[in-house]
């Protein structure tokens, strides 16, 4: 197997952060700005954006200064976004602030103690959706796309070579139930590795149905590889524990969305189960796809969308309104 180049990448990736760093800055600068000049009302708001209200309600579009708050660029939600930006007679304007999903959270929790307005990139499973009273906004024109799957990739010659990890990595397979079970407990405080092990401990009877027919090793190295999205910080993870039970040497890498589709379809690392698809990382798949070995999905009915709070007086995109 191939060594990967993780000294150049993690440069690269210091780089990426110092901008997201800077971007993030200018996005609350921006919103300071908005907040000031006096008072508005709801309805003097919606009239001077030109937009309509929901049922009498804020469109909320100069209030949020016309910015959707996002995760890291690249990602197919963010790409999706800004393709509704273009779709939506009621986006017109609107931008994407691209962050990391970290970023996003944050934003989305001092937005929701403070019952301000916000309109996010989202996904699920996430546990988001447990700490809050979320909502996905209707997406009448398709944007979006379907109900998604999370799947599991793995490189050529990887079930000649690991066929025990192989045989794990084929049959993992979990509800959105388990998944957000673990992402909970590791924003409730516990590290990954804990939440991940306390996991295969309580769920004997569903870790045996991942390592069925898989025999124990001594020490053989294998590389996982995930973008670091919640839902794959919780599943790499978990993946990582049953497989280092059964005596591999497990390492765990997170890289950026197209990094980490690269490094499989290369040959430089041994697998992911972080592939969303069909649309977050249809581009991605598209181009690797022939140096890729496809294990199925590992999760059913994954969704990303726009995502409001509860209390915000919208239901669908098209009830936003544009900047023009």
């Amino acid at each position: 197997m191939r060594k990967f180049n993780w000294k150049r990448l993690s440069v690269a990736a210091g780089l990426s952060f110092t901008l997201v760093a800077a971007g993030c800055g200018g996005g609350e600068e921006s919103g300071e700005e908005g907040s000031e000049g006096g008072e508005q009302t709801t309805e003097e708001t919606s009239e001077e954006s030109g937009g309509e209200s929901s049922e009498g309600g804020a469109a909320y579009g100069e209030e949020l200064d016309y910015t959707i708050t996002g995760i890291e660029p690249g990602a197919g939600v963010v790409q999706a976004s800004e393709n509704a930006t273009e779709e939506y007679e009621s986006l017109a304007g609107w931008e994407v602030e691209t962050s990391s999903s970290g970023a996003m959270a944050t934003a989305l929790g001092e937005a929701f103690d403070n019952e301000e307005p916000i309109v996010v990139t989202g996904w699920s499973p996430h546990w988001k959706f447990e700490a809050y009273d979320l909502k996905y906004l209707e997406d009448p024109q398709g944007v979006f796309g379907e109900a998604e799957e999370i799947k599991t990739m793995v490189r050529e010659g990887l079930e000649e070579d690991l066929p025990n990890a192989y045989t794990v990595l084929d049959q993992f397979e979990w509800s959105e139930d388990d998944m957000n079970s673990v992402m909970l407990e590791i924003n409730e405080g516990a590290t990954p590795e804990e939440a991940a092990e306390n996991f295969v401990e309580e769920n004997q009877d569903v870790v045996d149905t991942w390592t069925e027919g898989a025999e124990e090793v001594d020490g053989k190295e294998i590389e996982l590889v995930y973008v670091e999205w919640d839902t794959e910080v919780a599943s790499t993870n978990v993946v990582a524990n049953v497989l280092t039970d059964l005596g591999f040497d497990v390492t765990i890498t997170p890289l950026d969305n197209a990094v980490m589709w690269e490094s499989v379809a290369n040959g430089d690392v041994d697998g992911m189960v972080a592939a969303w698809l069909p649309a977050t990382h249809g581009d991605l798949y598209e181009q690797h796809k022939d140096n890729l070995v496809d294990l199925g999905a590992n999760l059913e009915g994954a969704k990303i969308g726009l995502v409001v709070p509860e209390y915000m007086d919208v239901d669908s995109i098209e009830d936003l309104d544009p900047a023009n």
